[in-house]
């Protein structure tokens, strides 16, 4: 059996990171009644809005069927709305949408804030953005390619 190239092994630290950090902001968004994934969601409506149902599954980390379901459950909940120009779904939030991320960003930012900052310097921390930025969009060109 072959044993692991450093770059596997960084990859899986990479997918372990964001398997366990999800469950840790899934935890802690409890409190607020959203989860890691509708937390991603309505910031990238939030920050886009209005934007396409396709456009959105792009940017954030579920799967185009996922995201249907996904909203589906935010316009049930109140925090979005669908508008259909003809073959086109644009999504905006409601105002409890964005009383929602008013809620709830400042929290979930300290709270991502607090993981990095207990464990790395703030060099680190440079190197390390910096370095995923490169690997990001080294992954984001091989996508378009």
């Amino acid at each position: 059996m072959r044993k692991n190239t450093l770059g596997s092994l960084i990859w899986l630290r990479i997918a372990r990171f964001t398997h366990q950090s999800n469950l840790l902001s899934n935890e802690f968004l409890k409190q607020f009644g959203i989860t890691a994934a509708q937390f991603d969601v309505l910031n990238q409506i939030l920050t886009y809005q209005p934007i396409i149902q396709s456009e959105l599954a792009v940017k954030v980390t579920v799967s185009e069927g996922g995201i249907s379901r996904m909203l589906t459950r935010l316009e049930q909940e109140g925090y979005i709305q669908r508008k259909q120009d003809w073959k086109t779904k644009w999504i905006t939030l409601t105002s409890k949408g964005e009383d929602k991320m008013h809620e709830v960003f400042e929290h979930q930012l300290t709270f991502q804030t607090s993981i990095v900052n207990e464990c790395i310097t703030e060099d680190e921390q440079k190197t390390l953005y910096k370095l995923m930025t490169k690997l990001q969009k080294h992954t984001e060109n091989k996508l378009e390619n």
